[in-house]
């Protein structure tokens, strides 16, 4: 019997998203993983984050990241960004300043009864000499991180050191947890809850979340999303919104 034409392009679209697999980690939080991009595949990421305190805005607009799974357990990353402030009194400032470059390495894979644990050291290398958006110093990013999975559920979370030189400047803490939920083949919500300590002398710690998720288009491309608010000390709105595509 002949299937209507409109009902096969139906059916079809269904079994596409039945067969989409989720993969989400990392961004659009701040908390990572330690998973790397699978051996001699890419990912390639067009996003933007902001923030929204003291009556301004900063953030990206946009920044380009891309990862490639260099060899087994092992990628390489790189990240571009587009600077800008923005507020009524000075107007919007847009420059570039650092570029970051980082290595994730995989030393524990995961198994039924253990996580999957690895580090993700990167540097924030000065580029273009931008007093608006960086003090000409290199900064440096030593993290642990580990993830754990049961079926629909994921969970991820670690703690990293920032070594942050410069006048004013303060090395600093991160730590953080996420927890994701794929709700179907198609869309992936999570949340997440972190802290730092302060990164300069005049600043306080801050313990913020964010809730977000990830829209899986097609196979390869990927709708990412997040927004938040700090808890403690500081008071600021954060988002993240960029496009996923994997090879």
């Amino acid at each position: 019997m002949a299937i209507h034409p409109l009902k096969a392009t139906i059916l079809l679209v269904i079994l596409m998203l039945l067969f989409v697999q989720p993969i989400f980690a990392g961004p659009p939080f701040d908390t990572d993983d330690p998973e790397p991009v699978d051996f001699k595949h890419w990912e390639y990421y067009i996003s933007s984050v902001n923030t929204y305190q003291s009556h301004a805005w900063s953030g990206t607009s946009p920044h380009l990241e891309v990862n490639y799974g260099l060899i087994p357990n092992v990628q390489v990353h790189l990240l571009m960004p587009l600077n800008y402030t923005y507020s009524r009194d000075q107007g919007a400032n847009f420059g570039y300043a650092n570029t970051e470059f980082g290595i994730k390495y995989r030393f524990i894979k995961e198994t039924a009864n253990r996580p999957q644990i690895g580090t993700f050291p990167i540097v924030e290398i000065p580029t273009v000499r931008n007093n608006a958006f960086g003090n000409g110093r290199a900064q440096i990013y030593i993290p642990v991180w580990a993830q754990k999975s049961w079926g629909k559920l994921t969970t991820y979370g670690g703690i990293g050191y920032w070594i942050n030189p410069g006048t004013g400047n303060k090395n600093w803490i991160f730590s953080g947890w996420e927890m994701q939920y794929d709700i179907s083949p198609v869309v992936t919500l999570g949340g997440e809850l972190y802290h730092h300590s302060a990164d300069t002398v005049d600043h306080k710690s801050v313990t913020a979340f964010n809730l977000g998720g990830m829209i899986n288009v097609s196979s390869k491309t990927h709708f990412i999303f997040s927004a938040g608010h700090s808890l403690a000390n500081d008071h600021f709105f954060s988002s993240y919104v960029g496009l996923l595509w994997t090879i």
